[in-house]
Parts: structure tokens; C-alpha cells; sequence
């Protein structure tokens, strides 16, 4: 990634709709709810993501969500994220997402999927994808991704998917805990962590996890900023200035819009190029790469 003519880094944008793959519509009520929750219902392919971040000069990271254990709905192909980011290796990063309930057949896939596409990273989702962070279940991925010291995005706090369906779509919030992020923390030491999202109900969990745990880090996506916890500000301002980063959660929120209340939140001046791209570049490895 050519950072240096960047002026940030999404690290969290979601791959919406495949070229490779005919439309999947198993599901697609969730689609709705969440369009209702979010007020959007934009889904881009990944091209023409992928040009919109190139136009305002934004490296992005992208992935999809692997649920089909839980929603039975077909995923986007990661390869197709990862072909995306070869063709686009100045401003794109892909990270890939398998269902941690494909155990060791998932692990075969992350170490393949790393080393023959390129893959940087990982996308976790225990409310979508239906299982606790910490099951043993997860451990056969969590290995392969510790062992490459990849990080690993892990989605906390409430959902807007399922919101307002009937049970929540059955999916369950507390598996989204960051709490729960402790004790994988611990155990795979050489994965970097990322908790997505302002964690409501649990900003103050999260932010304890954040604080104890050096490979432990928060990504800012999925509310505009105007909104935060102003705890989430104190602590990005001072303890965790280092390991906090920008993420917008494209398409339900553009970065135009995050990047403009971020500028009137609260911030340091001296602690928001960090946020916006810095900590990103040291997370992804762009500091000691020559790329």
C-alpha cells in the first residue's frame, strides 16, 4: 500500500455484492432490517467501491462476513476480495472471513487463502456467525492467524443486523461482548485483535480489554463520531491513542460523513492523524514493509 498518498485508511468496509457468484436473496430480510436500521440500502460491487475510496485519495481494508452456518446464505468469495487487492495494491488491503464452525477444513482454507492470495487479515462476526469468541471450535483459525501475526477484526456490541426482526433473527448479541475478546487475547498473544465498533452496551468492557491487553485495539466504525461514548474519546485522546483507528463501515456509512463529525468530536488535534491513518499503517505492517 502506497500510504504516503493516502489521507486515511478505512480499515472496515464490507464487500456487498459479488461478480463471481449469481445474487444469493436466502436471507434477505436481514438485508431489509438492517436497510431500516441504518437508513441505507446501498450495495456497491467491489469495483465500484473500490473506485469511490480511489477518488478521495482513502486506503481501504475490505472483507466480507462468512454466516453460512448460522444464515445459510451464501458468502462472497474471498478470493474475489483478495483478486480486488492485487489489482488495487497501492490503496486496498483484503481481509478474509471463514466460519469459525469449519474448524480445521477453515484453517486449511486461512493458511491458503494467505499464502497463495495474499490475505492480511481476518473478519470475525459471533452474533452473525453464531458462536462465543472463545469456543474451541474458533481455536483451529485463531492458530493459523497467530502464527502469521495477522490481526484479526472481531465485531462487538450491538447489531443492526436482525434488529427489529422477530427474536432478533435469533441472533444472539451477547456472543458480541468484547469481554469475551479477553481471553483470546491471552491465548493467541501474536494475533492483533481489533474490536470493531463502539461496543454499547459495553464501551467500558472494551475499553478495559483495549487497556490490558497490548494486542488488543479498537476500530471507530459503524456510528458517526458525534455519537461516541465520551469515554471512547477520553481513552482514544490518551491511553489507547496508538490503537485506535478510523473505520467507517462503508456502505452504511460513508467516509465523508464519518471524517466530518470526527473533526468537531472531541479529538486532539495531535492524536487524529494516528487514528485516521498512522495506527493503521503499524497495524497492517506498512512501517517496515517496503511497499
Amino acid at each position: 500500500m502506497d500510504h504516503q498518498n493516502l489521507i486515511a485508511i478505512d480499515i472496515h468496509t464490507h464487500a456487498e455484492v459479488s461478480c463471481r457468484n449469481p445474487f444469493d436473496n436466502y436471507g434477505e430480510e436481514y438485508d431489509r432490517a438492517a436497510d431500516k436500521y441504518f437508513g441505507s440500502n446501498r450495495r456497491p460491487t467491489i469495483a465500484e467501491t473500490v473506485a469511490y475510496y480511489r477518488e478521495r485519495k482513502i486506503g481501504l481494508v475490505m472483507f466480507t462476513v462468512d454466516s453460512e452456518s448460522k444464515l445459510g446464505r451464501r458468502r462472497i468469495p474471498n478470493e474475489e476480495i483478495a483478486q480486488a487487492a492485487r489489482e488495487n495494491s497501492d490503496m486496498m488491503v483484503a481481509f478474509a472471513s471463514i466460519d469459525p464452525h469449519k474448524g480445521k477444513m477453515g484453517a486449511r482454507e486461512a493458511e491458503r487463502l494467505i499464502k497463495e492470495e495474499g490475505i492480511k487479515g481476518f473478519k470475525f462476526h459471533p452474533t452473525v456467525q453464531g458462536y462465543h469468541p472463545y469456543d474451541k471450535m474458533a481455536w483451529p483459525i485463531y492458530e493459523v492467524i497467530n502464527a502469521h501475526k495477522l490481526p484479526a477484526i472481531f465485531h462487538t456490541g450491538h447489531s443492526g443486523i436482525g434488529s427489529g426482526m422477530r427474536c432478533g433473527g435469533g441472533l444472539r448479541l451477547e456472543y458480541s461482548n468484547p469481554m469475551h475478546l479477553d481471553d483470546v487475547a491471552i491465548d493467541f498473544p501474536d494475533m492483533q485483535i481489533v474490536m470493531a465498533h463502539p461496543s454499547f452496551p459495553w464501551q467500558d468492557e472494551a475499553l478495559s480489554v483495549a487497556t490490558h491487553k497490548p494486542n488488543v485495539w479498537i476500530d471507530l466504525s459503524g456510528w458517526s463520531p458525534k455519537y461516541f461514548p465520551k469515554q471512547l474519546i477520553q481513552y482514544a485522546n490518551t491511553l489507547l491513542k496508538d490503537r485506535v483507528l478510523f473505520g467507517s463501515d462503508y456502505p452504511l456509512i460513508t467516509p465523508e460523513r464519518w471524517m466530518k463529525d470526527f473533526e468537531v468530536a472531541g479529538f486532539k488535534p495531535e492524536v487524529m492523524p494516528g487514528i485516521l491513518k498512522g495506527n493503521a499503517v503499524r497495524l497492517l505492517g506498512f512501517d517496515t514493509a517496503a511497499t
